[in-house]
Order: C-alpha cells, then sequence, then structure tokens
C-alpha cells in the first residue's frame, strides 16, 4: 500500500468516524437503528477497500 493510498484510507476513516459521531450525537436515543446503520455503512465503506487495497 502506497502512501498516497494510506492517506486516502485514513481520510475516508475520519470521514466515516465523523458521521458515526453526529449520527450518535443528534440521534435524541440510541437504539437498534442507530447501531445498525452504524455497522452497515461500515461494511459498505471498507470491505471494499479492504479488498482492494488489502488483500492482494
Amino acid at each position: 500500500m502506497t502512501t498516497g493510498n494510506k492517506i486516502r484510507f485514513g481520510f475516508i476513516a475520519a470521514l466515516w468516524l465523523a458521521l458515526c459521531w453526529l449520527l450518535i450525537t443528534r440521534s435524541p436515543r440510541i437504539d437498534f437503528m442507530v447501531i445498525f446503520t452504524i455497522i452497515a455503512s461500515g461494511i459498505i465503506v471498507f470491505v471494499p477497500l479492504y479488498k482492494k487495497y488489502l488483500k492482494k
């Protein structure tokens, strides 16, 4: 993994964490749908990145 890819991966991870933080702080209560949304979005974001950059 090159340096550019590491920076890109880190930026995407930081953006995803920021969006999850916004979801948690703006939600009136943390229930199953909030947790499911965070887990599903993590899978959607990080599984293709893992397959592309780390599984070679």
